[in-house]
């Protein structure tokens, strides 16, 4: 464990009594005394504060915003130069197969692009875009910043608290607030399906705002394995086990995140990495497609369960790539990739369950109401 990279968060989790695991590299909270059923539950009613400080915080900054957007889009299938001032929208870095490097959150911060990565991927991200867009533009690694999530409908109240402005803002707006004396980056967003923000805060400063939050008496410290579970009720991927580098965005059913201007036929049509092949798949249809899973009874059925199409085929079909229990819905759910002529709602598949086939339904996602402000 000493060798795990630690957020300036780590104190106050091993203080809270947090179970730590590894994740990314780091120790990180996987729990606290609530558990994570408790966790999952507080966060749908009330407010739960998340440290995601192991991400990669990263600003792209050219002459201007439009010549940060332009570089971005060599690498980014999304409409980045259509983004307006202080927004945020979802994209991903594609490869030459057109599958999913990583996803992520890219926002128009007036004079540079402010891009959120994945942890596990934040040094082949940054890599990657320091190799195709310097010395045009700069690429700048921020180390310096923590990063927190405060998530569930209490949200907007107590961050209201600290600075009203909070309230003024919609679903993947963005704006640089005074929260307890301290300058942060606030986005309207998140990964749980609630209500929400992410706050980047210096890092010098976390551990003040995270205790002066969690005071506020519907503010409850969670852990990794709710956010897990939270995300996987909103239908949101994981990368590395629902997408990934051999996954198209087709196949990831993610194509709704590619606006019409970076599709074919627009007037920024492709100049990212897989346009020709993600194109085509758009044209005709991928071979496979990433779908919800209710699955029979009570038992969870979780990554890696092998997928057939009827109680007795000898040749699996496709494979789940997460699954648990959902509080939310209560009862287990789960995703995964199937054969495109089985992604249809309501069709039956059998997973292999400890040498048992169980039927699970093809569900649409997400399998609990998105609860965004618009």
């Amino acid at each position: 464990m000493a060798d795990l990279l630690r957020t300036p968060l780590h104190a106050l989790h091993v203080e809270l009594g947090a179970k730590m695991v590894p994740f990314a590299g780091y120790d990180m909270p996987v729990q606290y005394g609530l558990g994570v059923m408790k966790e999952h539950q507080h966060t749908r009613e009330k407010a739960g504060l998340f440290d995601v400080s192991h991400m990669g915080q990263v600003i792209v900054r050219g002459s201007s915003f439009e010549a940060a957007a332009t570089g971005l889009e060599t690498l980014i299938p999304v409409d980045i130069l259509g983004l307006a001032e202080n927004r945020q929208r979802y994209g991903f870095f594609t490869n030459a197969q057109g599958g999913i490097e990583d996803d992520l959150m890219l926002a128009n911060r007036g004079d540079h692009v402010f891009v959120v990565v994945n942890a596990a991927c934040k040094a082949a991200d940054i890599a990657h875009m320091k190799a195709a867009l310097e010395p045009d533009l700069n690429v700048l690694q921020i180390n310096d910043r923590a990063l927190l999530a405060l998530q569930g409908p209490a949200s907007e109240a107590v961050l209201a608290d600290l600075n009203p402005a909070a309230r003024d803002m919609n679903f993947m707006d963005v704006a640089t607030l005074d929260l307890n004396g301290v300058e942060t980056w606030v986005s309207r967003s998140g990964y749980t399906g609630e209500d929400g923000y992410e706050i980047s805060v210096p890092a010098d400063a976390a551990e003040g705002l995270a205790r002066f939050l969690l005071s506020h008496p519907d503010v409850e410290a969670i852990g990794l394995g709710a956010r897990d579970s939270l995300r996987l009720e909103g239908g949101l991927c994981l990368y590395g086990h629902d997408i990934d580098a051999d996954t198209t965005p087709v196949e990831g059913a993610l194509t709704w995140a590619i606006q019409k201007v970076r599709r074919a036929g627009g007037d920024r049509a492709g100049g990212f990495p897989g346009a020709d092949i993600i194109f085509e798949q758009m044209r005709n249809g991928a071979p496979r497609k990433r779908v919800g899973l209710l699955p029979e009874g009570r038992a969870p059925m979780r990554e890696g369960v092998v997928l057939f199409a009827s109680q007795d085929a000898t040749d699996p079909i496709g494979t789940i790539t997460s699954g648990g229990f959902g509080p939310t819905i209560g009862g287990p759910v789960a995703m995964g990739y199937v054969p495109t002529e089985h992604a249809t709602p309501g069709t039956t598949v059998y997973g292999d369950l400890r040498g048992k086939r169980q039927p699970l339904t093809v569900s649409k996602m997400p399998f609990t109401q998105a609860n965004f402000k618009r």
